[in-house]
């Protein structure tokens, strides 16, 4: 498709972490490489690193995702609180949550209105966009990243627990639809304030339009979570939606002759997770290296992670996983789908070190799939258990079989291309209606 007045438009509508915008940014590029016009909204925060990719941007407040960094959203992320302590932090926090999503809501209409666009595809934490494409009478498309929303017998939604009970995967799709319900006050006021649309009940609140008529693109691989055989056809699993490796990328001069001094290390990094204490989480890290002599390479994240040089461990800023990540003995993170997706790409065994949400599941998924060691949740982490997990990770020849074995299947798929082929499906439908 080549550039013209008639091209569609496309809005992208995201927020979270990173890892919940790298996947959009991957997919607006392949759109803008077939000639589609694309704005990506997201966190203000994020506006200098997507402008780097050429893509339209679009900014979202911040306030949101500033609350992890928050010392309630701490003792969330950490799990070492007790119940008490957590149940409270929980109770501030969603107090806080309906008014900023309600400056959300605004400030998507906004920028949809500005933006005119032909479809809209939205992470589902964009409550308001489907909202919006039902307003504006244009197509949406819900993007996931993790299998949560769609129910099916075969396995619970990626965040809840694998019980085992017979009829508990499909109920707990139903616990994960309820908990949209208590968006449904702001979502109605802003129907009806801004948008003059009548309310909806919560758990249409992702597809105010009825079932069946809101495609879903899971960006995760088959060869990862095989598609389920009671999935509706709306349903679609199109690989993961991965930027290409930067050829140019040059890892600074300290980390290129940490690399060139010894053998592979081990890379631990928890990205968008914060920590209370830093430092004695980095202090735990180290401990656990040591006792699995390894070398390791500890990226700083969002706990701000920092200690003086090391001959056996170095800490790093942000470095793109899919360069690092090959030359490593194993990877060490917190979970969260993109890292876990870059770990599998990457062909290298790994520790998952599960702090909330997605990512305990994905934990489960590492080991299911014989490429993961041992997981080590944060709330039960201590320096021997995550010694083990480690040494294991980089001594046990089957998790590196397999992984290498993972990474040769994925590196195979063009997500993005199936993705697009999905987008381009309904924008033509649409415009036959």
């Amino acid at each position: 498709m080549t550039e013209a007045a008639n091209t569609p438009r496309i809005l992208i509508l995201t927020y979270g972490t990173r890892g919940d915008v790298e996947p959009f940014i991957a997919l607006a590029l392949g759109l803008q490489g077939r000639g589609y016009g694309v704005t990506l909204a997201t966190a203000e925060r994020y506006g200098a690193w997507v402008g780097e990719f050429g893509v339209p941007f679009q900014p979202i407040s911040n306030l949101s995702i500033d609350q992890v960094d928050t010392p309630d959203g701490q003792v969330l992320l950490e799990g070492g609180s007790g119940l008490v302590q957590r149940l409270a932090a929980g109770l501030r926090m969603s107090r806080k949550s309906g008014p900023i999503l309600e400056e959300q809501n605004f400030e998507s209409w906004q920028i949809a209105q500005a933006t005119d666009p032909d479809l809209i595809l939205f992470h589902p934490k964009m409550l308001a966009a489907p909202q919006i494409a039902e307003a504006l009478d244009v197509p949406a498309i819900m993007a996931v990243l993790q299998p949560m929303l769609v129910p099916t017998a075969a396995f619970p939604p990626l965040g809840l627990p694998a019980l085992g009970i017979p009829g508990w995967n499909r109920f707990a799709y139903r616990l994960v639809s309820a908990s949209y319900a208590a968006f449904k006050k702001p979502l109605n006021r802003f129907r009806r304030d801004a948008l003059d649309l009548p309310p909806v009940r919560g758990r249409d609140l992702l597809s105010p339009r009825g079932p069946g008529t809101l495609k879903v693109l899971h960006a995760i691989s088959p060869h990862v979570v095989p598609r389920p055989p009671d999935w509706p056809a709306e349903a679609k699993l199109t690989g993961y939606w991965r930027l290409s490796a930067d050829d140019e990328f040059e890892p600074p001069d300290s980390l290129a002759a940490f690399l060139a001094a010894g053998p592979p290390p081990v890379y631990v990094g928890f990205g968008s997770m914060t920590s209370a204490g830093p430092g004695a989480l980095l202090a735990l890290v180290k401990d656990a290296l040591r006792s699995a002599n390894v070398r390791g390479i500890v990226s700083a994240g969002w706990a701000g992670l920092a200690s003086e040089p090391a001959d056996d461990v170095m800490i790093i800023d942000a470095v793109p996983h899919a360069r690092l990540f090959p030359r490593m003995a194993a990877v060490v993170h917190h979970g969260g789908a993109g890292t876990t997706a870059a770990g599998f790409h990457a062909g290298v065994p790994c520790v998952i070190c599960p702090f909330i949400g997605d990512q305990p599941g994905w934990a489960r998924l590492s080991v299911t799939l014989g490429v993961g060691a041992e997981p080590v949740p944060r709330g039960k982490m201590t320096a021997e258990r995550l010694g083990r997990s480690i040494a294991a990770a980089v001594t046990d020849p089957a998790l590196r079989r397999n992984a290498q074995s993972l990474a040769s299947k994925l590196a195979a798929e063009d997500g993005v291309a199936n993705a697009i082929a999905e987008i381009e499906q309904t924008l033509a439908a649409a415009s036959a209606a």
